[in-house]
């Protein structure tokens, strides 16, 4: 049997990084961010669904979905957002289902899914265990202005509309805390995975 293990946690906490130390201790992953972007790839019918909910300024010059203006609307407009999540959510569900079942056909004995909403989405339940990310607020919000050039007011906004991560600690079945180094972190991705490993077998 495959263990279906649930990567998730709030912006800037450091989930790409364990993402990323998992691929290269060979253990398939699969982005839900990256799943998304397949799905409103230009041409296709959720690209249009996506205008249509959020208006022609939704896309960009090129065609394709314009990122940041869609950023700017469903951080300040709730309502902008449930209609954008209700659109992708089904579709990056399907993506992720075809992803899984060829994973799977190959004998892979984890499957990672790296998913930012993940308890936020209700998918706690489609996964084995799940694995939170945890930075303290104050280091997300650094890491979001200071690393990655973000306004500190659509910093504060982007972490507003995620769900709470204390709770999202508690029901964790294991969680990864990165306030310390990037080596740390990576160290921690790893020992858990070998955790993880032992389970799966």
């Amino acid at each position: 049997m495959t263990l279906h293990v649930g990567l998730t946690g709030n912006v800037a906490s450091g989930k790409s990084t364990v993402a990323r130390v998992w691929t290269e201790m060979g253990v398939p992953v699969v982005s839900a961010d990256e799943l998304a972007r397949q799905a409103v790839a230009p041409g296709t019918d959720t690209l249009e669904q996506v205008v249509e909910a959020l208006g022609p300024e939704a896309r960009s010059p090129d065609g394709g979905l314009d990122r940041a203006a869609v950023r700017e609307m469903v951080f300040s407009d709730p309502e902008a957002r449930k209609r954008l999540e209700s659109i992708l959510h089904p579709r990056i569900a399907q993506l992720r289902e075809a992803w899984v079942r060829a994973r799977e056909a190959e004998g892979h004995p984890i499957l990672v899914s790296e998913v930012p909403l993940l308890f936020e989405a209700g998918l706690f339940d489609a996964f084995h265990r799940v694995v939170v990310v945890h930075a303290s607020a104050e280091e997300r919000r650094r890491r979001l202005v200071e690393d990655r050039g973000l306004p500190p007011r659509e910093a504060e906004r982007i972490m507003a509309a995620q769900g709470d991560p204390e709770e999202k600690r508690r029901r964790a079945h294991h969680v990864i805390p990165n306030q310390g180094t990037r080596d740390e972190l990576v160290r921690a991705a790893r020992e858990l995975m070998e955790r993880l490993r032992s389970e799966a077998s």
